[in-house]
């Protein structure tokens, strides 16, 4: 009988290699610090097939998906605080999206208030097929913010316009209603350090932030809606200069 032959040694891996090789073959493209913080909190989501274009939500599937999410960890605390709103106000609140940072979120770019469409997907998010949030898309992106380092939220969190109403200026009462919401928000975000109000009405915000946060940025930038963005050019560029103001602030705290 001819002996079986043994199998050739193994080599041990050099320190690291193993590792390495796992990383390599799990994710293919390369994933932020931020963005690796909210995959280890969805657990589920595959954040190098991030949607690459906007309006991405306007697909049932893409949509059936992101519904799928909310119950991840780093978005059930702010989507109770939205519950929570709904109940006191008696008014419908968005949901951040899963797919953005939640309670990870080192930047809050605040709108105004959601508009009559959000009922369509019931999320706060860049990826809705309105033409304010194609441009956020395309606007965050070109500013080099990563995804996961943002939360999308509105200043006055409810939907405050009549079913089938169109979009109205947000009310001094209703901003003064709103005000007391800022708190449990901002201790939802222990990361936070900077924040973007888009738009006049949201940049009254700046008040009651500094109160509770004196030492947080507070970047105005104008409303990124297709309307007011193609008044003039100078408004594109306003909003790419404070969007990148807030990126380059994140670097510096690294």
């Amino acid at each position: 009988m001819v002996p079986s032959a043994r199998p050739p040694p193994r080599t041990p891996p050099r320190k690291g290699e193993g590792t390495r090789a796992r990383r390599d073959s799990e994710s293919p493209t390369e994933i932020g610090a931020s963005d690796s913080i909210t995959q280890a909190a969805t657990g589920a989501a595959d954040l190098s097939a991030l949607p690459t274009a906007p309006k991405s939500l306007a697909d049932p599937a893409a949509l059936e998906a992101r519904r799928a999410m909310v119950g991840a960890p780093h978005i059930a605390p702010l989507r109770a605080l939205a519950r929570k709103i709904a109940t006191e106000r008696n008014a419908s609140v968005p949901d951040p999206d899963p797919l953005d940072g939640g309670v990870a979120a080192r930047l809050l770019l605040l709108l105004e208030t959601p508009g009559p469409s959000i009922g369509r997907t019931g999320f706060v998010s860049r990826d809705n097929a309105t033409g304010t949030a194609a441009n956020l898309f395309r606007f965050l992106a070109e500013a080099g913010i990563a995804r996961g380092d943002t939360l999308i939220w509105n200043a006055i969190p409810w939907v405050i316009h009549a079913p089938g109403a169109l979009n109205r200026a947000p009310r001094r009462a209703e901003a003064a209603a709103a005000a007391p919401y800022f708190a449990p928000l901002l201790a939802l975000l222990p990361r936070l350090a900077v924040v973007v109000p888009a738009g006049r009405f949201a940049a009254g915000a700046a008040a009651p932030l500094a109160e509770l946060r004196p030492d947080l940025p507070v970047i105005p930038v104008p409303h990124p809606s297709p309307t007011y963005v193609c008044t003039a050019p100078s408004v594109r560029e306003r909003i790419l200069a404070g969007l990148r103001e807030a990126a380059a602030r994140l670097a510096e705290r690294g």
